[in-house]
């Protein structure tokens, strides 16, 4: 029995047995993936449920040194999509039997946003009887917002971390109170305690990181007890900051490779949890999604933001799908499910199994 077949069969790893596991190459990743695969089968099964994503708006109040929406970046057209093409395209999810839904903005706390929001899934649920599973990812707010969120209908929210280690944290955004990590933990805590879904995520193969890191990223994932997940590579952006260190990034293979990993050790490690096959990974390897899905992916997030605006959500460079519209998009993600050998899960919400045992 090689070294990591042995630490496979352990039920919980230690932070120096995740740093070998993710170093793995040749035979003993394609046994890390095996058994990833086999713990898919058994817990969530065969199922890929769709997220319809519409990309509410790029307008931000953060000014993150990884990110193309950052609010310092002053090439950027800034856009609003409207509340009728918003409602146009939940029709759309909702006739086509996706049955859930991610908005995503900006990260915004001001009342007329969280106002807009609110009337928002109003409307959405009103249009779609209250059928509609709604995931929201619209960053830092506080209690009194998620709960009217809440209770205008939204069911999870993802609030990707990006880096758990409050060191790396403070390389990729500027040293304010806008910025702040604890702030960022703490707002993790409140979507638990107001009842939501709760997923995070980071970014994989970063300038500064090492694998120490992801170990305690996976770690980390597990301590808080996610219900969902949503992380992929690290795709650099001319327009930010850390540009200026993309000389320190490891290949774009390397990237995709250690993404792969990781989405695969944190399906090991909780195997009941909702794992997106990001369009990150997409971008770095045509088959991405596809390979993904193979080892741990559950979820995938067709695009439903009219096509207009898709230019302008570029949170990295070369993101793929950007001129496709919501039925080609549809009809390329099926296809690349059927490809895996998993099933969609038309009409059903999906929830994370996770979070429905905590509840029990």
């Amino acid at each position: 029995m090689t070294r990591i077949e042995e630490i496979l069969q352990k039920d919980e790893f230690t932070k120096s047995e995740l740093v070998e596991l993710l170093k793995a190459d040749g035979g003993d990743r394609k046994k890390i993936f095996e058994k990833a695969a086999a713990v898919k089968k058994q817990y969530v099964g065969n199922k890929v449920y769709f997220r319809g994503l519409i990309e509410f708006s790029n307008i931000c109040a953060k000014n993150c040194y990884y990110c193309g929406i950052r609010s310092g970046n002053k090439k950027l057209t800034r856009y609003y999509v409207t509340e009728a093409e918003v409602l146009e395209a939940v029709k759309y999810a909702y006739e086509n039997k996706y049955a859930s839904l991610v908005i995503q903005a900006g990260e915004r706390s001001n009342k007329k946003f969280t106002t807009t929001i609110t009337n928002l899934l109003h409307k959405i649920n009103e249009l779609t009887n209250n059928e509609m599973g709604i995931t929201l990812s619209l960053g830092e707010q506080s209690e009194e917002t998620l709960i009217q969120w809440r209770e205008a209908g939204a069911r999870r929210y993802l609030l990707r971390i990006e880096a758990s280690n409050p060191e790396l944290y403070r390389k990729l955004h500027p040293d304010n109170k806008t910025h702040d990590y604890t702030t960022r933990l703490n707002a993790l805590h409140l979507l638990r305690k107001t009842g939501y879904q709760v997923g995070t995520g980071v970014m994989i193969g970063l300038p500064f990181q090492t694998l120490d890191d992801l170990a305690d990223d996976l770690l980390f994932f597990k301590e808080f007890d996610i219900d969902m997940a949503g992380m992929g590579p690290y795709i650099e952006h001319e327009d930010t900051p850390l540009y200026q260190y993309r000389h320190l990034l490891m290949s774009k293979k390397e990237r995709f490779d250690l993404s792969l990993k990781m989405v695969a050790l944190l399906r090991i490690m909780m195997k009941d949890i909702n794992i997106a096959a990001t369009t990150a990974m997409q971008t770095l390897d045509k088959m991405g999604r596809e390979k993904a899905i193979k080892v741990g992916s559950n979820i995938i997030m067709p695009n439903l933001t009219p096509v207009k605006y898709r230019d302008s959500y570029l949170l990295y460079e070369d993101k793929p799908c950007i001129d496709e519209e919501a039925s080609e998009c549809k009809n390329c993600l099926e296809a690349r499910i059927h490809i895996s050998g998993d099933e969609i899960g038309y009409g059903e919400w999906g929830d994370s199994l996770h979070f429905k045992k905590r509840k029990k």
